[in-house]
């Protein structure tokens, strides 16, 4: 599996033949959108910052696009979606969160969720996280603080951080990396996993650089 960050709280992972897309930037946006064949896309939020799933065809090829809470498959890849709370943008929505299984490796995308009281969305959430993608920039998301408390409750073997380039709090990827000890790590180019090499792993941060 490895996976490449793309800005804002977009991602990609590639694992085999089958590439998922989460949350692309569309290009209405004002954030750089990036375009690549997806066989899938998560979208958390109805926002232009988060939707783009047109970005992520090629030609005839179109993915398969996922926009709220439910259980899907597709390609052997398992899809769980949780409907929580955003106020991205200073608007009160439904952000869905999603438990994704792929080569027997858990994936937990919170997308633009900001509540800093969501056991309630967590007690459906059961089972192991491997790798927790984390928003942490405040400003309709989950502030530094909040994230770092809720990403030690949920026990991740792996926390990426993402949603820290723009809002009221400019420095909060300086403060997570403090609220977790790691204020000197250095951000890398991608994140190359197997499920052995997660083994020994617990909440440890990955930050990764935008491409």
């Amino acid at each position: 599996m490895v996976i490449t960050y793309h800005g804002l709280e977009f991602f990609k992972v590639t694992f085999g033949d089958t590439t998922v897309a989460f949350n692309p930037i569309s290009k209405s946006s004002k954030h750089k959108s990036t375009s690549f064949g997806a066989d899938i896309v998560l979208s958390s939020l109805n926002d232009e910052d988060f939707n783009g799933h047109e970005t992520a065809g090629r030609g005839d090829k179109q993915p398969f696009v996922i926009s709220g809470p439910g259980e899907y498959e597709y390609k052997n890849v398992f899809i769980q979606g949780y409907p929580s709370e955003s106020n991205y943008k200073d608007k009160k929505r439904i952000n869905t969160f999603y438990k994704v299984l792929l080569e027997d490796t858990s994936l937990c995308f919170l997308g633009a969720i900001d509540s800093s009281n969501i056991n309630e969305y967590m007690k459906a959430f059961d089972g192991e996280v491997d790798v927790l993608f984390l928003p942490i920039g405040g400003a309709g998301v989950l502030n530094p603080e909040e994230a770092y408390k809720l990403a030690v409750s949920l026990e991740p073997k792996i926390i990426i951080p993402m949603h820290y380039t723009e809002g009221s709090d400019k420095n909060s990827l300086k403060t997570f990396l403090k609220e977790s000890g790691r204020e000197n790590l250095k951000a890398i180019d991608k994140l190359t996993l197997k499920k052995k090499d997660l083994v020994d792993k617990q909440g440890e941060v990955i930050l990764l650089a935008e491409v």
